[in-house]
C-alpha cells in the first residue's frame, strides 16, 4: 500500500525541474519586466501592453494537437519536442543578456515573446509526458510538484534573480537564466522517457466512448445555453480584473516611490511567491472544508483588504514594513481566491466533455483579465494617457472588486444538474 502511494523520486523531482524552466520567463515578466522598463524610463501605458507577451499562453490550444500528435520514437515522443524548445529557451535567455546592456528595448520583448512561445510549447508536451508517465495513485503528488515546481521557477525569475540583480546587473540576470535552463536541457538529454504502458479497462466497465466532434460540439452548445450560464462566464471573467488592474501599476509605483528593483525582487518577487504558494495550499483546504461558491466569496472578500492597502500606500507615506505587509497579503489572499475559484470552475463543468468545457472555462478566465493591463496604464499614465495617477486607479480596482462580490447573489440562485464522472487531478 505504502509502495502504491510513493512517487519515484527521479520522476517527481524531472517534473518538478521542467515546470520550474516553464516558471522563469513567465515570473520575469511578471515582476521583472515592469520594474526593469520603469528603471529605463518606459511610459506607464507601454508597461500596461505587456500582457501582449503572454499571448503563446493564452493561445497554445491551436497547436498543441500537433505537439500530441507527432514526435520522434527514436528521441522520445515527449523529449522530441522538450529538448528543442528548452534550446531555445537558452538561446533566447543568452541573447537577451546580450540586448539588455543595449539600448534595444523592441528587441528584449521580442526575445521575451519568443522565451513565452517555447516554455508554452515546451508546456503542452510536458503535461503529456505526466499523463504518460504517472500512474493513478501518483496524480496528487505529480500535479503537486508541477504547481511548486512552476511556482518556483517564478520565484526564482521574478524574485531570486532580480534580487540579485544589483550585483550582477540585468545582463547577469539572464546569464543565469540561461545557465538555469541549460542545466535543465542536459538533464533532459539524459532522461530516458518510458513509453506508456496501456492501462486495461476493468473488465466490469464498458469502455468509455469518446464523442465525435460533432456530439461534442453540441454538448458544449448546450451547457453554454444552461439557464444561468451568462452569470457564471460574468462571474469567472471578472473576477479578477480589479486585483490585475492594481498589480500591472504595483510594481511601477513601488520604482516611482524610490524603491529599487533589488528590494522589489525580494519583497514581491521571493516573499510574496512564497506567500502566494501558501495561499494556494490554504484555498486547497478551504476549498475541501466549505462549499466552493461560499470559498470564492470569502477568499474575494478577504482579497479587498490589501487592495484598499496598495490605495493608502499610493496616498500616504510609503514604508518598508507597509510594502512588505500589503504585498504579502495580497499574494496569499490572491492565490487563495485562484486556487478556490478554479475548483469552482471544475465543478460546473460538463462531465461528459469535462476536457473541452474546462478549457474553455479556462480560457475565459486568462482573456477576462486581458483588458486589465493595457487600461489601467491608460489610465494612470500622464503623459500618453488620461492622467488619473497611481492611487484613483488602485481606487478603481477595489470598486471593481468589490462590485464582483455583487456575483454572488445571482450565483447562488443558479442550479447545475449532476454531472458524471471526470478526472480534474
Amino acid at each position: 500500500m505504502l509502495e502504491s502511494m510513493r512517487l519515484p523520486p527521479p520522476r517527481l523531482a524531472l517534473l518538478c525541474m521542467l515546470y520550474f524552466v516553464q516558471g522563469l520567463p513567465f515570473g520575469f515578466q511578471a515582476t521583472a519586466l515592469p520594474v526593469y522598463l520603469r528603471a529605463q524610463g518606459a511610459s506607464l501605458t507601454t508597461i500596461g501592453l505587456l500582457g501582449a507577451l503572454w499571448l503563446p499562453w493564452a493561445l497554445k490550444a491551436l497547436w498543441a494537437p500537433l505537439v500530441d500528435r507527432y514526435g520522434s520514437a527514436r528521441i522520445g515522443r515527449r523529449k522530441s519536442w522538450i529538448l528543442p524548445m528548452q534550446a531555445g529557451l537558452v538561446v533566447t535567455c543568452a541573447a537577451a543578456a546580450v540586448v539588455a546592456s543595449r539600448d534595444a528595448l523592441l528587441l528584449l520583448l521580442a526575445l521575451i515573446f519568443l522565451m513565452n512561445l517555447f516554455a508554452a510549447t515546451q508546456d503542452i508536451a510536458v503535461d503529456g509526458f505526466a499523463v504518460d508517465t504517472l500512474r493513478p495513485s501518483e496524480l496528487g503528488l505529480g500535479n503537486t510538484a508541477q504547481v511548486v515546481g512552476y511556482k518556483l521557477g517564478m520565484l526564482t525569475g521574478g524574485g531570486l534573480l532580480v534580487w540579485a540583480s544589483a550585483r550582477i546587473g540585468w545582463p547577469g540576470l539572464f546569464v543565469a537564466m540561461a545557465l538555469l535552463c541549460l542545466a535543465a536541457f542536459i538533464v533532459m538529454l539524459f532522461a530516458q522517457e518510458v513509453p506508456p504502458e496501456p492501462r486495461a479497462e476493468p473488465s466490469a466497465l464498458p469502455a468509455r466512448r469518446e464523442p465525435g466532434w460533432r456530439e461534442l460540439f453540441q454538448r458544449l452548445k448546450a451547457a453554454l445555453l444552461l439557464p444561468g450560464a451568462g452569470w457564471l462566464l460574468l462571474f469567472i471573467t471578472t473576477y479578477k480584473l480589479g486585483e490585475s488592474m492594481s498589480d500591472v501599476l504595483f510594481k511601477p509605483f513601488l520604482v516611482d516611490m524610490g524603491i529599487t528593483p533589488a528590494q522589489i525582487g525580494l519583497w514581491v518577487g521571493t516573499w510574496g511567491t512564497g506567500a502566494s504558494i501558501m495561499g494556494s495550499l490554504a484555498g486547497g483546504v478551504l476549498a475541501s472544508r466549505m462549499p466552493l461558491l461560499g470559498a470564492v466569496g470569502l477568499t474575494a472578500t478577504l482579497r479587498v483588504v490589501p487592495l484598499v492597502g496598495r490605495w493608502l500606500l499610493a496616498t500616504g507615506n510609503v514604508t518598508d514594513a507597509g510594502v512588505i505587509g500589503v504585498t504579502m497579503a495580497e499574494e496569499f489572499f490572491g492565490g487563495a481566491l485562484t486556487t478556490v475559484m478554479f475548483a469552482f470552475m471544475m465543478s460546473r463543468v460538463d462531465r461528459r466533455i469535462g476536457a473541452t468545457h474546462y478549457t474553455l472555462l479556462a480560457s475565459l478566465e486568462v482573456w477576462g483579465k486581458a483588458p486589465a493591463g493595457p487600461l489601467a496604464g491608460w489610465l494612470a499614465d500622464a503623459r500618453h494617457g488620461l492622467g488619473l495617477g497611481y492611487a484613483h486607479v488602485f481606487l478603481l480596482g477595489i470598486g471593481l472588486s468589490v462590485v464582483f462580490l455583487a456575483l454572488l447573489v445571482p450565483m447562488r440562485r443558479q442550479r447545475h444538474a449532476p454531472v458524471t464522472a471526470l478526472n480534474t487531478a
